[in-house]
């Protein structure tokens, strides 16, 4: 079975030669969200919760083109640009996950695309 490409209009469109995320069987692979709006291609940076709830809907957007909900979600990788961000960006994020969380990791980088402070993808399967 080939790979399909997933696209949708509801999240920000690819700033780069990858795709919002390749469905590869019954897994699904989102590429990494950044807080733009899918409609105006602004970024959404007033603080860190506003940009990591952006992100999330981003998230969410390309899991529902796919036929996927967050409860499918298996794997998280989480890049901020300061871990003294950590538990305001935990806060937001655990929203999304109030039961049986995915696995997960959170790594500290020097500089994200458009230099924002969080960027998010993620694994799920059906």
């Amino acid at each position: 079975m080939a790979n399909q490409i997933i696209y949708t209009k509801e999240a920000p469109a690819p700033i780069g030669p990858y795709s919002q995320a390749v469905l590869a069987g019954n897994t699904l692979y989102v590429s990494g969200q950044i807080p733009l709006d899918p409609d105006t291609g602004e970024l959404i940076n007033e603080n860190i919760t506003e940009e990591t709830h952006a992100v999330m809907k981003n998230l969410e957007a390309v899991l529902r083109a796919a036929g996927f909900s967050f409860s499918d979600v298996v794997k998280c990788t989480i890049f901020i640009k300061s871990m003294d961000e950590f538990g305001t960006i935990n806060d937001a994020y655990g929203q999304y996950f109030k039961t049986n969380p995915p696995a997960r990791e959170t790594v500290e980088v020097s500089k994200l695309p458009k230099n924002v402070n969080v960027e998010i993808s993620c694994i799920a399967t059906k």
